[in-house]
């Protein structure tokens, strides 16, 4: 017999399941997010510009930039703020939320330097 919950509570919301990690992979588990995160934490406050020539080392193409952007922006994990009206741009920081991915991105910078041959921590 299954024990899954069903109702109003049991909604997923567009997550696979109610696993957590499972949900953080939702959010940033994709190929670009955490890059993008990376960036922010060390070097703060970037423009769509700064992302494309950081990230584009790693060779992101520029709508999957922005579509990436768009989606850690609604997930609360960054903020944009514009500087500049015509044509409209914007500066991309981190929140709160954005932050506390940090220990996490530490964790896999050091797993990668002892387990991935030839890789540096953050770079």
């Amino acid at each position: 017999m299954s024990s899954r919950r069903t109702g109003p509570d049991s909604e997923l919301h567009g997550r696979r399941s109610q696993c957590a990690i499972a949900g953080v992979l939702d959010l940033v588990g994709d190929r670009w997010s955490l890059l993008i995160v990376r960036d922010l934490w060390l070097r703060g406050p970037l423009r769509f510009q700064d992302f494309a020539c950081m990230v584009g080392q790693e060779s992101v193409p520029t709508n999957t930039l922005a579509a990436r952007l768009r989606l850690l922006e609604d997930a609360d994990i960054l903020t944009k703020a514009k500087y500049q009206d015509n044509p409209a741009r914007f500066t991309y920081e981190l929140t709160a939320k954005g932050v506390a991915l940090v220990p996490i991105l530490e964790s896999m910078a050091a797993w990668g330097v002892t387990f991935i041959p030839d890789t540096r921590g953050f770079v």
